[in-house]
């Protein structure tokens, strides 16, 4: 059964993919508005809360101006938070959005802090945009000074992947109250493989985490937490089956992705792009036999536009879509994105085939 369910993929078997997907979706939506509806206290709170929302958008008075901020700020932290739940989320099949939008946002700011010689940029455009302040004095660039122009998105992004470690840590904890055997192939493989000698890197490093978790508790989860680990999955797992207290998982989860990680995640793409760095990178290209010259030019011209369109306020030097640069980069975001959605459609429809096996089990 387990081989079957790995051959429902869309460039395999694309119709009965899209139709389990599709039945697994609408179970969802179904099982979603039927736990809203019987929940009445979240929606008598939400009814509030919009009400309020509402009222206070509508009336004129000095508070608009306090409203606006407080509209713009939290419009730009959940847009982060959104970006980093769709990071983790999924099972391994996230959407990589540090590499998409926050690195490249981050590298933005340095690129343009290090140009105007400032990080008061004029808001607004910023944070949509960016351009150099109008007059003013020369600000020592320091690696402070860029972190702290950074660090709400950054750290909202952080909280934003912690949020969706979420769901496997409730799943096991629920089936462990339940009295339920999880049902997840790498966690019950960890039971098959932890008495065998002969174990690929792959296999050790699933059982190490699970240790770690497991024994050290708040200090494993923060260390499993603070570096890029594509087996926190099995983290969240781990501390859901052995009943790990809530605040106890998800209070190192956020320190460890949203502080510690992030800020190595910072230093690293503002190390890279700082002006002498960028230099150097410049004189690497050039000094490639064959293609540096030809990845060179472009580079530059790419580097020379975004400087003179941070001085020009967007309106001269020709729009970043025109570069080379920019069109692979859009490329490369439209194959990401496709790839995201791909994994998300034949996640479901695994899922919805799992269930639909366990439950012919269970009847047997």
């Amino acid at each position: 059964m387990s081989s079957d369910r790995e051959t429902l993929v869309l460039w395999r078997r694309p119709i009965t993919t899209l139709y389990y997907f599709t039945l697994q979706l609408v179970s969802e939506l179904v099982r979603i508005t039927t736990l809203l509806i019987t929940n009445t206290t979240l929606i008598l709170s939400s009814v509030v809360l919009s009400g309020l929302v509402a009222a206070a958008l509508h009336f004129e008075g000095p508070h608009q101006e306090y409203v606006t901020l407080l509209q713009s700020q939290s419009s730009w932290c959940l847009y982060w938070v959104g970006l980093g739940v769709l990071s983790s989320v999924g099972f391994g099949t996230g959407l990589h959005t540090f590499l998409l939008y926050l690195g490249p946002h981050i590298a933005s700011v340095t690129i343009a802090a290090w140009e105007c010689r400032s990080t008061d940029f004029p808001e607004p455009p910023y944070p949509a945009e960016i351009t150099c302040p109008q007059g003013g004095e020369p600000m020592s660039i320091t690696l402070w000074a860029i972190m702290s122009k950074v660090r709400l998105e950054a750290f909202m992004w952080g909280a934003g992947t912690a949020l969706g470690e979420l769901p496997p840590y409730f799943m096991a904890r629920a089936a462990r109250l339940s009295g339920q055997k999880l049902d997840d192939e790498d966690f019950n493989e960890l039971d098959e493989i932890k008495d065998k000698e002969d174990l690929n890197l792959w296999s050790r490093a699933k059982l190490l985490m699970h240790d770690l978790v497991q024994r050290a508790g708040f200090v494993g989860i923060l260390l499993c937490a603070s570096i890029p680990n594509p087996l926190f999955d099995l983290a969240g797992l781990t501390c859901g089956h052995f009943l790990v207290p809530f605040t106890t998982f998800f209070g190192a989860t956020l320190i460890g992705k949203a502080v510690v990680k992030m800020h190595i995640q910072m230093l690293f793409v503002i190390f890279i792009f700082t002006k002498h760095h960028l230099e150097a990178l410049e004189d690497l290209i050039a000094s490639i036999p064959e293609i540096g010259p030809a990845i060179h030019a472009p580079f530059v011209e790419y580097m020379e536009k975004q400087k003179l369109k941070l001085h020009s306020g967007g309106k001269q030097g020709g729009a970043p879509t025109d570069s080379l640069i920019s069109k692979c980069f859009e490329v490369f975001l439209f194959f990401m994105i496709g790839y995201f959605i791909l994994s998300i459609i034949n996640s479901m429809a695994q899922q919805y085939h799992k269930d639909v096996v366990g439950k012919a089990k269970k009847t047997q």
